[in-house]
């Protein structure tokens, strides 16, 4: 692994199912390591950091914690992001360690941050599942690539869009 930090994105699937993640992965020794040792010791109200398992007693490698982003707004949310969102995101690091995204040997050195987003109205516990291990997987790779590509980015500044605002003039005050 060449960056001390690799950050990531990612954004996948549609409507109040669609998972939107963020990681941080770097050496347990360094500054994700401190991250992450004090977002777990650091619970906010409704926001509650804990270690993603695959089952009981069996965390996923590297150690992730995972965060909400949103506060559980009732039981059903609560279901949500503790049942498929969370086997989403610990399978997503799995699969990233499986396709060398994460290599092997990070798996002990190494800690993963996922900042993860369920919508409140999400209603569908395999959509919610399958997003969350796709987005979880695709923002590893992502911050492995140092994605996106920052003439990606210079070229959408002046069209930014996202599933919750276009703006109607998409071109910049002068």
């Amino acid at each position: 692994m060449t960056a001390a930090v690799q950050l990531g994105e990612s954004f996948i699937g549609e409507g109040v199912n669609a998972a939107h993640i963020n990681t941080v992965l770097g050496h347990r020794d360094g500054p994700a390591g401190t991250a992450w040792a004090t977002a777990l010791a650091s619970p906010s109200q409704g926001h509650v950091p804990f270690v993603a398992v695959l089952r009981p007693s069996l965390p996923v490698k590297p150690l992730t914690l995972f965060v909400t982003k949103a506060a559980p707004a009732g039981d059903d949310h609560g279901l949500l992001i503790w049942g498929p969102a969370q086997a989403g995101v610990a399978a997503g690091v799995a699969d990233a360690v499986a396709d060398g995204v994460i290599p092997r040997e990070a798996a002990d050195t190494h800690a993963v941050i996922a900042a993860v987003w369920v919508n409140p109205a999400a209603d569908d516990a395999e959509t919610v599942y399958r997003n969350n291990r796709e987005a979880t997987r695709t923002a590893l790779a992502n911050g492995a690539a140092s994605l996106p590509d920052l003439d990606e980015v210079l070229a959408a500044r002046d069209h930014p869009t996202n599933p919750f605002f276009t703006p109607l003039s998409t071109t910049k005050d002068t």
